[in-house]
């Protein structure tokens, strides 16, 4: 436990560096002053190499840790998923494979929850859940559901051709993506390109 904590640890500063040059980044955008365009490229240029660093250090703590390797290479094995997505995964959600889908789903906050009264039937909503892993999540499942992932892109397509809101289509495509790796983990088992019904369901 102690070694995910420290991995999450890394993970966490990743995505806070990240989140901060992108910031800086879309600051750039706008005409800004000489001296203050030259300040921004060099605070720029400290956090990519300071990522870069992080980077390098979360993947050797996964190299080093057996359990973690193991983990990673089941992860990284699903078309779209890579080294990032996957420490993610390892220190966000040490519990995929030992636990239900509808629980691993719940960790992620990703399961739907309904808003039903008497006859009434509301629109069903996600909550709760660690926030952190599902928006570093987001975007790596937005490449799978779109382009990269043949079984995640046919149920996005298959979801928005049914009127579906594409924020609400790659939800339930991240859903499916944890429930999949659950198994995956559980059984040991790569990623099989042939369609199964937990993928197709």
């Amino acid at each position: 436990m102690l070694l995910a904590s420290e991995l999450a640890g890394l993970v966490k500063a990743r995505k806070n560096l990240v989140d901060l040059k992108t910031r800086l980044q879309n600051q750039n955008e706008h005409v800004l002053p000489g001296l203050a365009q030259k300040a921004h490229s060099q605070v720029l240029k400290t956090l990519a190499a300071q990522i870069a660093k992080l980077e390098a250090a979360i993947t050797a703590k996964v190299k080093e840790t057996p359990e973690f390797a193991e983990r990673a290479e089941i992860i990284e094995s699903v078309p779209g998923l890579a080294g990032t997505t996957s420490a993610i995964l390892i220190a966000g959600a040490p519990e995929l494979g030992k636990v239900s889908d509808e629980i691993a789903a719940a960790l992620i906050g990703v399961a739907p929850y309904d808003d039903d009264s008497g006859k009434r039937r509301g629109e069903r909503h996600i909550k709760g859940g660690r926030r952190w892993v599902r928006n570093g999540l987001f975007l790596p499942c937005l490449g799978a559901a779109t382009q990269h992932n043949p079984i995640l892109k046919a149920y996005y397509e298959r979801l928005t051709a049914k009127g579906k809101e594409p924020k609400v289509a790659l939800i339930a495509c991240m859903r499916k993506l944890i429930i999949i790796l659950n198994t995956m983990i559980a059984r040991g088992e790569k990623w099989n390109p042939k369609p199964s019904r937990v993928a197709l369901s």
